[in-house]
């Protein structure tokens, strides 16, 4: 258990969190969310130790095995797959010694390692290295590619590879799907959902949040605020809280009018009943939990386009690749004013190489490509926060677009963007990843483009962030197609699903819920006819284990009880916290109720205390048995 008590952490002048506290049991998953620069990434620099607290303690960390996952890219011609399993250092320090020994001829000191390296599974490292390569999409040939020859963004999966090859009593992830495409998500989703440890984990993907993790811890106000659930469990009960106070009204209701209006529009356009009633029922729930987002700092919509062309953009019988090498054969695609067009497939199936054909980027091996005389593509991807000036501003960057609009537009319309005051008119070059792929998505927006074509835009954006491209994509009367891991964005904007697979863009009449399983049944299918690993060797590994959990069992039973206690505590206190939360409570007429309700406040948190002590009590007795 790891326990966070009191903590007080400052970044530069500017305050994180003041006398926060959190309690993280064993094996809880945690998802943890808050508004961008609002101390996520400073909370887990502190756990890792690369930060020290103004104030506060720590405790709990000392015994855990602690995997992380790092944002630096790393350079180094290692081979992939050795980069990857040496992620475990154990492992790798006894696969150096090994051939050490080896060089100078000592066998005997050898037998000893190889011995060792079978306890501990090593001789299973380089498959379990490519396996893991494999599922978040590297190329059969990856293990063995240096590690400097891959781009920035698949360095970031390695070492995110490298992060869950490491054995871990507490994993952290920071934005672990940010580079990965549907397919490596609903892996890793998989993977995660099967994983041992503590999970902490900083995610804007709110299906991805949904399927892993079990809690949201909550920075707000400078406080870790616990909610027991899932990310749709959160957004539930902080929706209540927020309608209950009544605040911002009319932002509320304008809200809730343009989904409402989205979904009537797409009600009586639905022609494929499966995908039509998934996304109905899911954007009629958005409706209910529109007052959880009443405090975002994002507003903002597509203009109508000036001028439009039907059809938009066509490709008949197109080809599609690189030089001699064909990706697709025999595309046929039109894109009408209103077509909202998802696109599926794995990674490396040709996705990107559709989009680049159609904003006309990547020329046709043969067929045609037809644009309407009035199209005006809005497209989007990664890139374009490559070709951004890092020494313009935001307002700089539109007016540049646009010579002859009024400085006070251009800031009015960045501000829906959160680009206010100094952030609008000052060098992006210290913005966040995120900030540049605002300002990216603004340059879209303020063009007024007819047909948007969007490769992964939600990357590096939070969730309020996301819900509000939701909610301007739902109005836009353009075309759309789009390419995103983001299930929640898919199932909230496009109306049709098409798959890319085996050379060939096709209809796809299942929903997204179709669609995960059928990718997850491939991965289990891959499981079932990988090489398995003889339990024999492991055999004593396993007796000795045995004989340690008998003899550690009785005190082990008590800490479970002990953890167990503070989790109904610390679920009664949520709960608690939640309805003081009710402003309705604090009249006339319900002083008893709010009384008791203190009370019992108080009796809880005495209770917590004592739970605690005997639990630091009881891990203290358990390390001196274990380490004699």
């Amino acid at each position: 258990m790891i326990i966070l008590r009191d903590i007080t952490l400052r970044r530069g002048r500017k305050l994180l969190l003041q006398d926060a506290n959190v309690t993280i049991q064993p094996g809880q998953r945690l998802a943890l969310i808050g508004a961008n620069g609002c101390g996520k990434s400073s909370l887990f620099s502190l756990l890792l130790g690369e930060l020290t607290a103004d104030a506060g303690d720590i405790e709990g960390m000392n015994r855990l095995r602690l995997s992380h996952m790092a944002q630096e890219i790393h350079v180094t011609s290692l081979p992939a797959g050795e980069y990857v399993w040496r992620g475990d250092e154990q492992l790798a320090q006894k696969r150096d010694a090994l051939l050490r020994l080896e060089a100078t001829e000592d066998f005997d000191g050898a037998a000893i390692i190889h011995n060792e390296l079978e306890e501990i599974d090593g001789y299973s490292a380089d498959r379990r290295a490519e396996r893991l390569l494999a599922g978040l999409g590297f190329a059969e040939d990856a293990a063995t590619r240096a590690v400097c020859d891959f781009s920035g963004g698949w360095r970031i999966r390695l070492n995110l590879a490298r992060a869950l090859m490491t054995p871990s009593d507490i994993l952290l992830l920071d934005e672990p799907t940010n580079h990965l495409d549907l397919d490596a998500t609903l892996w890793l989703q998989q993977w995660l959902q099967q994983y041992r440890g503590t999970l902490l984990m900083i995610s804007h993907d709110r299906d991805f949040i949904d399927a892993t993790c079990e809690r949201i811890l909550h920075i707000e106000q400078q406080q870790l605020q616990t909610y027991k659930g899932n990310y749709s469990d959160f957004e539930r009960q902080r929706a209540e809280r927020l309608a209950n106070q009544q605040a911002s009204y009319e932002k509320q209701q304008r809200r809730i009018s343009q989904i409402d209006d989205f979904v009537r529009r797409f009600r009586y356009k639905a022609t494929k009943a499966k995908q039509a009633q998934s996304r109905l029922k899911e954007l009629e729930r958005m409706q209910t939990l529109a007052p959880a987002h009443l405090d975002s700092p994002f507003d903002f919509s597509f203009e109508p386009p000036q001028r439009s062309s039907d059809p938009l953009l066509r490709l008949d019988e197109a080809v599609l690749g690189y030089g001699d090498t064909t990706v697709l054969s025999k595309v046929d695609i039109q894109l009408r004013p209103g077509s909202r067009y998802g696109l599926l497939g794995r990674n490396g199936a040709g996705k990107s190489t559709l989009l680049k054909s159609l904003i006309g980027e990547l020329p046709l091996l043969a067929g045609q490509r037809q644009t309407g005389e009035h199209c005006s593509i809005g497209y989007f991807d990664q890139q374009q926060l490559e070709a951004l000036d890092m020494q313009a501003s935001p307002a700089l960057h539109l007016q540049r677009l646009s010579p002859g609009t009024r400085e006070q537009e251009i800031l009015n319309f960045l501000g829906g963007f959160n680009f206010r005051g100094d952030a609008a008119t000052s060098p992006i070059a210290p913005f966040s990843g995120g900030e540049k792929a605002r300002l990216a998505l603004a340059m879209v927006v303020w063009q007024r483009p007819n047909l948007l074509v969007l490769d992964e835009p939600t990357n590096h954006l939070d969730l309020d962030m996301r819900h509000a491209m939701e909610v301007a994509l739902q109005a836009y009367e353009g075309a759309l197609i789009l390419v995103s891991h983001d299930r929640h964005m898919l199932r909230n904007t496009a109306e049709e699903l098409l798959l890319v697979h085996d050379g060939k863009v096709e209809e796809y009449r299942e929903d997204l819920a179709g669609y995960e399983q059928w990718v997850l049944s491939s991965y289990k299918q891959a499981d079932k006819t990988a090489p398995q690993v003889s339990d024999t060797s492991r055999k004593e590994k396993r007796q000795q284990a045995a004989a340690q959990r008998d003899k550690l069992r009785p005190l082990m039973n008590k800490v479970k009880k002990t953890e167990a206690a503070m989790v109904e505590v610390e679920d009664e206190q949520a709960e608690l916290q939640t309805r003081l939360g009710d402003t309705d409570l604090y009249s006339t007429a319900c002083k008893d109720d709010l009384a008791g309700l203190l009370k019992r406040e108080g009796e809880l948190k005495i209770r917590a205390e004592a739970l605690e002590e005997s639990w630091l009590e009881q891990q203290q007795t358990l390390e001196e048995l274990e380490h004699p």
